[in-house]
């Protein structure tokens, strides 16, 4: 009997299919999906040009496997940020995500993103949490200085 309320609970938590659709939706418009290929654009030419020894034939060869190991990770984060998000939203907060997503606003707004995430870490500059941390508990404490 035990077993049996906790199969019941398990599938009532599990999304039905079109929240999982709804999700994957929202997930390929969001803000992950619209800057993770500005940062493997980024971090590709980072890795080529540390690697000078390498010949053309071979500096295209690691672009390769560059975007398809992206792809595969970035297929990854998709279908998690999907599965979050049905898990999270109702059906009826999902359609509105999407709805928005497909409006004039929304288009803008996704358009917006990778130049808002620009400025951003631009205005920023450098943010590095462990060492701001350790620097401030090294102020206040003078412990883990130096580390």
């Amino acid at each position: 009997m035990v077993g049996a309320l906790l199969l019941l609970a398990a599938a009532a938590a599990q999304p039905s299919a079109e929240a999982l659709k709804l999700g994957r939706q929202i997930a390929e418009s969001g803000t992950l999906a619209t800057v993770l290929p500005l940062v493997q654009r980024k971090e590709t030419e980072e890795l080529v040009g540390a690697h000078a020894e390498l010949s053309t034939e071979d500096k295209a060869r690691l672009r390769e496997t560059a975007r398809r190991v992206y792809e595969q990770g970035r297929e990854r984060l998709m279908q998690a940020e999907a599965r979050s998000y049905a898990s999270r939203l109702s059906v009826g907060d999902l359609r509105a995500v999407v709805a928005f997503q497909a409006s004039a606003a929304g288009k803008r707004y996704r358009s917006a993103i990778p130049a808002v995430v620009g400025d951003t870490m631009q205005q920023i500059g450098k943010m590095d949490f462990k060492g701001d941390v350790l620097a401030a508990y090294c102020k206040e404490t003078g412990k883990l200085c130096g580390k």
